[in-house]
């Protein structure tokens, strides 16, 4: 299901990765408008408090599930590409970064709450904000480069 933004061009908008849920995140703490992707749900293993805390909000109406569309998220992983971290990535960081991309190019300011530094990292390759909650995040974007130690030969991250 597709979210109209309305009336507020440029509003804060929480995009929440599995790692804001886990580090004990209360969605009911704030009074932005939340979001995750469905594939969050699915990271929830061995995490009962944290999914408690995510069902919860999605019941009450307080985080909106969507699903990024296509383009958004073949832009997400070029990004991850570029700067590396595509290999750091899993599915649902790609989405949770691509519905991000999203909502801001639909004229929300996005930030997503997450301690994950390779999301950290291509959000600010994207432009987009985010914070950590249980670490101190990244405070320069990374280029990372892959090589052999032995020869020092590098080789493309992609």
């Amino acid at each position: 299901m597709e979210e109209k933004l309305t009336a507020n061009p440029h509003r804060k908008v929480v995009v929440l990765d599995t790692s804001a849920f886990v580090a004990g995140f209360d969605p009911f703490s704030i009074s932005e408008e939340q979001y995750t992707v469905p594939m969050v749900k699915e990271e929830f293993a061995g995490s009962p408090m944290a999914w408690t805390r995510l069902k919860t909000a999605i019941e009450n109406g307080k985080v909106k599930i969507q699903t990024p569309q296509k383009e958004f998220l073949e832009r997400v992983k070029a990004s991850a590409n570029a700067v590396g971290d595509a290999f750091f990535l899993s599915e649902t960081d790609l989405q949770v970064l691509a519905l991000a991309l999203q909502l801001k190019m639909r004229g929300a300011a996005p930030l997503i709450a997450t301690d994950d530094y390779s999301i950290q990292n291509v959000a600010k390759h994207l432009g987009i904000e985010f914070a950590s909650l249980a670490t101190f995040g990244i405070r320069h974007p990374i280029k990372w480069v892959r090589y052999c130690p032995a020869c020092h030969r590098k080789y493309p991250t992609d």
